[in-house]
């Protein structure tokens, strides 16, 4: 089968031939040559539009072939298939049109398992799912929200704030401000705790957010019964500790009473009882202390006045300009955790002078920065530093840091540890604007 070029050819040819023939012919019977040369052009014309049309017939039925595929690949009809209709280059056309029609098939089917695959996971976990649209219409919702909108049947395609009011009273105004939440109610007599997570994306251009809603009651019950065998077993050792010698030492001085010759023991066994138990009272006192972190309430503060402030009560070196800077942050709060940040760099056997504070005020916050020289803390140290009830100093309470943490967080910010190359700590503190913590 010849090529589409040379099929065209072949009538062009056979044209021209038709006509010299017909032109010849009338010639030679003695017609007029404009006769001649008119009736040879209407022979080439008929003769060629018949030789192209029979030249072309294959391509043109393949070519409508082609048209008809392309149109099902754009409506996502990836099953057709093309016969070749001849060795040729529209033949080579429709070849290529199959392969990418088994290239779109296969990755076609390809996604639908990784469609149902995903499906099969967000259907069966246990949280709830939803996608909302830029409409906040739900886009995708899994079987675990029927739970929490207790039992609603139909949900994908419908509007976020119809379905609220369905959810439990304590869960419907997070879902409305669209916010991360914990949220903790009673429901018959049980405590129960939910943990919503917002995430804004772009698919496609458009805006979507992804809410989970996640009960976490027994993750938390399991949590604070850990926290509070840890935290029973640490007072255990604690009081141990101190009341076993304080037992003993009464008894020495039960014996020393009642002895003349050993009342001269009497005061010094005394004083070391009062020692032991003004500790037991210090570490129960931190403990209280530590349970009873007041809410901050944050203000506006000028961090030249504050920091002057600081340096009056522990002493340290300023390593950057404040100039007219500002914070937003409980002053009272924040005064205690620099304090207790300066004095465990002292502890840690830094020299005065290597006790310094860099200060950057940013547009967002202000990050405040302890730095000193001293012993520093290993990989294991750092990463329970934090924990409280641990303590990494031979008589800490493991308060401290756990409790600057947590004034910290309250502010919304964090306190970050990290070791220096030459040896001592840097200590930071991220404390949000006004603005970013809202």
């Amino acid at each position: 089968m010849f090529r589409l070029q040379t099929r065209v050819l072949l009538a062009n040819v056979a044209c021209a031939c038709a006509a010299t023939a017909t032109g010849a012919v009338l010639l030679r019977g003695g017609a007029p040559a404009w006769l001649a040369v008119a009736s040879a052009l209407a022979v080439a014309l008929v003769v060629g539009l018949a030789a192209a049309r029979i030249a072309t017939s294959p391509a043109r039925q393949a070519l409508r072939a082609l048209h008809d595929g392309v149109t099902g690949f754009a409506e996502s009809d990836f099953a057709t298939r093309l016969a070749s209709p001849s060795p040729d280059e529209v033949g080579d056309l429709v070849s290529v049109f199959n392969r990418m029609g088994a290239i779109l098939r296969e990755e076609r089917a390809e996604l639908i398992q990784r469609e149902l695959l995903l499906d099969t996971l967000l259907q069966g976990a246990p949280m709830a799912i939803l996608l909302l649209d830029q409409r906040q219409r739900i886009v995708f919702a899994n079987a675990a929200c029927r739970r929490v909108f207790h039992g609603a049947t139909r949900l994908n395609g419908r509007l976020l704030a119809e379905l609220v009011e369905l959810a439990p009273a304590a869960l419907q105004g997070p879902l409305r401000r669209g916010e991360d939440s914990l949220v903790t109610w009673d429901q018959d007599g049980q405590e129960e705790s939910y943990r919503i997570l917002v995430r804004a994306f772009h698919l496609n251009t458009v805006s979507h957010r992804l809410v989970v809603i996640e009960r976490i009651t027994h993750e938390l019950s399991r949590q604070e019964t850990a926290t509070w065998k840890k935290a029973i077993r640490v007072m255990s050792h604690e009081l141990n500790n101190s009341l076993a010698p304080v037992s003993s030492l009464a008894h020495s001085a039960k014996v020393a009473a009642s002895r003349p010759d050993a009342a001269a023991r009497l005061p010094a066994l005394l004083d070391t009882i009062a020692e032991r138990v003004a500790h037991v009272t210090s570490f129960l006192e931190g403990y209280a202390r530590f349970a009873r972190l007041p809410v901050p309430r944050p203000e506006t503060v000028a961090l030249a006045p504050f920091l002057s402030g600081v340096s009056q009560l522990f002493p340290y070196t300023l390593d950057t300009p404040v100039g007219e800077a500002a914070g937003w942050f409980d002053a009272a709060q924040v005064q205690q955790v620099l304090i207790n940040l300066l004095k465990n760099a002292e502890e840690s056997g830094s020299v005065p002078e290597e006790i310094r504070m860099l200060v950057d005020a940013r547009h967002d916050g202000v990050l405040l920065t302890v730095l000193d020289r001293g012993t520093g803390m290993d990989e294991d140290t750092m990463r329970k530093a934090l924990l409280p009830f641990h303590s990494f100093k031979r008589a800490g309470s493991g308060l401290g840091l756990s409790l600057c943490s947590e004034i910290v967080e309250a502010h919304g910010g964090r306190l970050h540890l990290a070791r220096r190359q030459a040896g001592g700590m840097a200590v930071s503190v991220w404390l949000p604007n006004q603005a970013t913590r809202t």
